[in-house]
Parts: structure tokens; sequence; C-alpha cells
């Protein structure tokens, strides 16, 4: 197994459900993409367990990669990001479960036996919600907020999970000037946190992980 995640209490975390499970071995990890791509080419994993919001783009594109490479390479999502919109992206993409981020070890590394069985573990929440999503009557299409370039600009770079000051420098702007637009977007997407803006920027379609 390879294990492909940005953040390194989760990565420690990750790691420690694989060391629970008998007879599983953890080869290699990566902090990005392009090192997880490198990783997933040396290797040719079984099983690659890959979060989606990398700092250099999406798991998603590690997930076709690896599905490219061998047929029989299985992934296993364990990221943030329940909502559907993402949910759906990682399965079409080949992804063959899906378990949110707060899972404990125990949670992870029952998935990572189911996967090994054949099976396709997703996380209870997401498999209601997405139950709720396909029952629920099509409902009209709202109007998008007005955000401007540069609050779409830092809102992608939110959703990657950078931090305000790791933002202000990529986009050559003051800390101060990255948290007045983030107070802006929450204003118009009438959010009140990081994980809201998250989640409503990726239903609205204002911020596409795929791409």
């Amino acid at each position: 197994m390879i294990l492909v995640e940005d953040d390194p209490n989760a990565r420690r975390h990750l790691a420690q459900a694989v060391s629970a499970l008998d007879g599983a071995e953890l080869i290699g990890e990566a902090g990005n993409l392009r090192d997880g791509l490198i990783l997933l080419g040396r290797e040719a994993p079984d099983i690659v367990i890959v979060d989606l919001g990398l700092p250099d783009g999406n798991g998603i594109e590690l997930i076709r990669a690896a599905r490219q490479l061998a047929a029989d390479t299985q992934c296993l999502v364990v990221t943030v990001f329940g909502d559907q919109k993402s949910v759906l992206g990682a399965i079409e993409a080949g992804a063959r479960g899906y378990v949110l981020k707060d899972a404990s070890r125990a949670r992870i590394a029952a998935s990572l036996a189911d996967l090994l069985a054949g099976g396709a573990p997703i996380d209870p929440a997401i498999a209601r919600h997405l139950l709720l999503r396909f029952q629920e009557p099509a409902k009209p299409t709202s109007p998008q907020p007005a955000l401007s370039n540069r609050e779409i600009e830092v809102l992608e770079q939110v959703v990657k999970g950078f931090t305000y000051s790791e933002i202000g420098e990529l986009l050559g702007i003051t800390t101060h000037t990255v948290t007045t637009h983030v107070r802006r977007i929450y204003r118009k997407l009438e959010v009140r946190s990081r994980g809201e803006a998250v989640f409503e920027a990726l239903q609205l379609g204002i911020i596409d992980l795929a791409e």
C-alpha cells in the first residue's frame, strides 16, 4: 500500500490504521500529488490511500493514474470532502472506497480489509447523503453568489487547505487582505466557517476539484 496525504498528523493516523491490519504493509508515503504519482509509478501498489485536497492538485488525478497503470490497483479515498460532487467524481475516476477523515483507526483498517476482500467501503454518512440526494426531487437552480475573480482565487486556495498567510504569498497580497476577502466570501455564501465555505463552493459549482 501507498499513502498520499499532505497533513502529517492525518498521515500518521492512516499509517497506524494500516499497521493495525494483519498482513498489510505500507511501502511508501507522499505529501503531495507530484510525489504520489512518482511513488505510484515506482511501487505499483495493490492499494492507494489518497486524500482529495492535496496542495498541488486533486487526488482524483492520482486515482485516474492508478487505474491506468494497473486495473487491479484499488483506491481508498480518505478526505474531509463528503459532498455528492466529490464522492461521485472520485468513484467515476475509479475509487473503490470512500471514508471521511474523522473515521477512527479501527474504521479505516476495517475499510482496507473490506477493500482487500473485494468490497467497496463507503462511509455510512456519505451513503445516507447520496441516497437522500437521489431520492429528493429536483430543486430549482439557485443563482450563484457574485464572487469577484480575486475572491474566487482566494476561495480556490482555501479549498486546497492553505493557510491565510500561504494564500497571501501565493497571490502576492497581504494576510490582512486575504482575511478581508474570506470575510466577504463567507458573507456572500452565507456561511460561517471554512468547511461550510468549501461545501457551498463545491455544491454551487464555483470550484471544481476535478479540474
